[in-house]
Formats: C-alpha cells, sequence, structure tokens
C-alpha cells in the first residue's frame, strides 16, 4: 500500500497571492504619490492593524487606535513616500501633521469606494511581547507631583452646553 496524505503546498501558494495583491495597493501609491495626485475620483481607505511589526505611529495616535485605524487618502495627505515592503505618509489628526509608516503586510484591507474595489487580507501575526503598554507606569502615591511645565498654551476644551439656549 501507497501512503496517500494530502499534499504539501512547498510553494506557499497563498502567500504568494497575498503580495502580489499588495503589489496593487503599492502601485496605487505610487499612482497617489506622483505630481497630480490621486486620479479623478478615487480615494483610497486604508485600514491596518496599528501594532504590526514594522508600523510607525505616534504614540497619541496609538493610544487613540490601539487596534486598528483606517486611514483616508483623497484631498489632504503629504509626504507620500511609497517603497517596495512600505509606505509612510503624513496626514492631520486634529490639525497637527503627523507621520504614519507601515509595511504593506500591516494592511487589512485597501478600499476605493468610487469603484467598489476592495482587497481584504489576512491578519498579520502581532507578537504580545512586541505590545508596549498604552498607559504610562503608575507613579507612586507618596512621590512628590510633577513640576507644572508651563504649557497653558496648548488646546484647550469647551464644553458648548454653556452657550446653548436652555
Amino acid at each position: 500500500m501507497t501512503d496517500q496524505s494530502p499534499p504539501v503546498d512547498e510553494m506557499h501558494y497563498e502567500q504568494l497571492a497575498q503580495d502580489a495583491l499588495r503589489g496593487v495597493i503599492r502601485s496605487a501609491l505610487e499612482r497617489a504619490a506622483q505630481p497630480d495626485g490621486i486620479p479623478g475620483a478615487h480615494h483610497f481607505y486604508i485600514t491596518f492593524k496599528t501594532r504590526a511589526p514594522g508600523v510607525s505611529v505616534p504614540p497619541d495616535v496609538l493610544a487613540k487606535y490601539p487596534d486598528e485605524m483606517t486611514i483616508v487618502l483623497q484631498h489632504q495627505y503629504w509626504d507620500l513616500d511609497v517603497q517596495h515592503d512600505r509606505f509612510s505618509i503624513m496626514l492631520k489628526f486634529g490639525g497637527m501633521p503627523k507621520v504614519l509608516a507601515m509595511p504593506y503586510t500591516a494592511v487589512t484591507r485597501f478600499y476605493d469606494p468610487s469603484v467598489q474595489f476592495m482587497l481584504q487580507f489576512e491578519e498579520p501575526e502581532i507578537v504580545e511581547a512586541e505590545i508596549a503598554p498604552l498607559t504610562p507606569p503608575a507613579r507612586d502615591p507618596n512621590a512628590a507631583p510633577p513640576p507644572p511645565t508651563g504649557d497653558d498654551d496648548g488646546p484647550k476644551v469647551v464644553s458648548l452646553d454653556e452657550f446653548r439656549k436652555k
């Protein structure tokens, strides 16, 4: 009798297909990085895992999106740098410019709603040891409070309820 074990995919076709489809994202971003920007009504929604290996997101943005976030590339984006295996882009969050960088392997979804085109990918493996804590370490309650920074020029939160007519 011969052993009838299932064949083993030593070519890793599933991974090859995922990599080829990520090349579509790279090509679209290369076009968006040209001086004319994204053509016509096209725009991109790119969803990615914020804690995937190789992702660089400012700490305040990471605190707001600890697992996944979607960025929109349409009219206001700057410094789009497209590399073979990753890209970086400057976007504004609350009026403040922030640079995000990620490998294509961190992208879980790419969507262009102008033509209803979507690619969806397997989520990257995230190693728990690589995840930095979101909250600062607890302060010693007996320690002296930190000195004031003198930074009173920062943004202020104002409740609009004070100005509403009752």
